[in-house]
């Protein structure tokens, strides 16, 4: 092989390789996530984009408005809801490839109060007097009518006998985390919220949980969506894995699959 031949050859193999890495810089994909995900799936898709190479761009907001913008078509590779009603929703649309849902992960509720509130160890069970509780001030959550939060919160006050005197006193804040705010920034001195939430944000402490028998099962389903990207299967893969059950328990979710490797 003469000196030209060798180095056409090489360029040759060194134009491919820098195809197949801009092919591997393109790849990338979409994730609706419920609001409550954000901290632990940002950690996850930084250990995917690690182990992958493929960024995982992840819009937050609560469950229902997510369902509602796919089902207008927006642009999205995987779905995680905060409740099986929205996912359940999204596939009469057929915006869900319904195979590939699994239910993920468990949470819990909780009460939360400012973190230089007076309140400790509130018991919260049948005939637990929210609305006494909150005084002149309102209950932070999440909207009852939508917001899977906001649901599952009422649906516990109403098995507890509590909801008809507190429910003048909420502020229904359009996602979990925006619940949240509301009572770390003091304007509302009581919230409910997802336990994982409440132990994300240093402004608010836990004061009480709600019994899981007051509430219906909180269950996180995940699926791809019906345009997914053929990616999205491996990044579902890699939601199940120990790696992602070890971020996800250490802030605090349940998880409710046997893990792969």
């Amino acid at each position: 092989m003469n000196r030209f031949s060798v180095t056409a050859l090489a360029f040759m193999m060194l134009l491919g390789a820098n195809y197949s890495s801009a092919q591997a810089q393109d790849k990338s994909l979409t994730v609706f996530a419920a609001a409550s995900m954000k901290n632990a799936l940002d950690d996850i898709n930084a250990a995917y984009f690690a182990r992958t190479g493929i960024k995982v761009t992840a819009s937050y907001a609560a469950s229902s408005v997510l369902a509602k913008q796919m089902e207008q078509g927006a642009p999205a590779d995987v779905f995680v809801s905060a409740d099986t009603d929205w996912m359940d929703y999204a596939i009469v649309k057929k915006t869900i490839n319904e195979p590939t849902r699994v239910n993920l992960l468990g949470n819990s509720m909780a009460l939360i109060a400012a973190k230089d509130s007076k309140l400790d160890n509130v018991t919260i069970d049948q005939g637990f007097d929210l609305a006494k509780l909150a005084g002149d001030g309102r209950i932070a959550t999440g909207d009852v009518k939508s917001v899977p939060v906001g649901k599952y919160a009422r649906a516990a006050l109403e098995k507890l006998g509590s909801w008809a005197a507190a429910e003048p006193k909420f502020a229904m804040a359009d996602s979990v985390r925006a619940a949240l705010a509301l009572v770390s920034r003091g304007e509302a001195p009581l919230g409910i919220v997802y336990a994982t939430d409440a132990r994300i944000d240093p402004g608010v402490r836990i004061v009480g949980t709600f019994p899981a028998s007051s509430h219906p099962a909180i269950i996180y389903p995940v699926a791809a969506t019906a345009m997914a990207k053929p990616e999205a299967a491996g990044y579902l893969a890699f939601l199940k894995t120990t790696a992602s059950k070890t971020i996800l328990e250490k802030y605090g979710f349940n998880f409710l699959i046997s893990p792969t490797t």
